[in-house]
C-alpha cells in the first residue's frame, strides 16, 4: 500500500492506494471522518454519534461509487475505484452531499 499526500491532491484528505480491482482498476480508500468539511466535523460531533457520521459517510459516498471498506488494517474505511486525478473532485462532490445534507 502507498500513501498519496494531500498537497498534490489540493484536499486535506489522505488516500491510500490498496489493491486494484478484479479488473484491475484502481482503488483508493480514505477515512470517513477526512470526508466531513471542518465545520460540519465540528456540528457532527456535537450532535452526532460515530455510527451515524459513518453512515452519513458512506450514503454520500456510494453516490459517487464508493464503498465500505473493512479489515483489519483500516477500519472506517471508504473505497473508490478511480485515478488520482479524480480524487480531488471526489472528495469535493462528497464534502458537499454531507454539508447539504444538514442544512
Amino acid at each position: 500500500m502507498s500513501t498519496i499526500e494531500s498537497d498534490i491532491n489540493a484536499t486535506d484528505i489522505e488516500w491510500t492506494r490498496v489493491r486494484n480491482d478484479i479488473n484491475g482498476n484502481p482503488r483508493f480508500v480514505c477515512h470517513f471522518t477526512d470526508l466531513e468539511s471542518f465545520n460540519e466535523r465540528f456540528h457532527a460531533r456535537v450532535h452526532m454519534t460515530l455510527p451515524e457520521r459513518y453512515a452519513r459517510a458512506v450514503a454520500a459516498a456510494n453516490k459517487l461509487g464508493g464503498r465500505r471498506y473493512h479489515n483489519k488494517r483500516f477500519g472506517g474505511g471508504i473505497v473508490f475505484q478511480a485515478y488520482e486525478c479524480q480524487l480531488a473532485d471526489i472528495a469535493r462532490r462528497i464534502r458537499a452531499s454531507i454539508d447539504g445534507d444538514r442544512a
